[in-house]
């Protein structure tokens, strides 16, 4: 069985969301919506209402003459039921 929720995404805009009720998590690059929804919802006991996906590309380094490339990131943003809140330590 594959991870679905690596860790949750830590910055300064992310902290922002939480009072919109909104959280952040890295999240394996084959998981879809409905496997973040259950997950989040069996992992934190809470009701998640809608759950949008950003998929980040991959940059292009270079050191020297050597070009590779970073893996990408795949990100879930979580909407909860109001009055839901998951307890993270910073």
């Amino acid at each position: 069985m594959k991870e679905i929720i690596l860790i949750p995404h830590i910055t300064e805009k992310a902290m922002k969301s939480r009072d919109l009720n909104q959280y952040v998590f890295e999240v394996n690059k084959e998981a879809n919506k409905t496997e973040i929804k259950k997950e989040v919802e069996r992992r934190y006991k809470v009701k998640v209402i809608d759950v949008k996906i950003i998929n980040l590309p991959g940059k292009k380094k270079r050191y020297f003459r050597k070009i590779s490339k970073t893996s990408g990131l795949k990100k879930a943003i979580v909407k909860l039921k109001k009055g839901d809140k998951i307890a993270t330590e910073i």
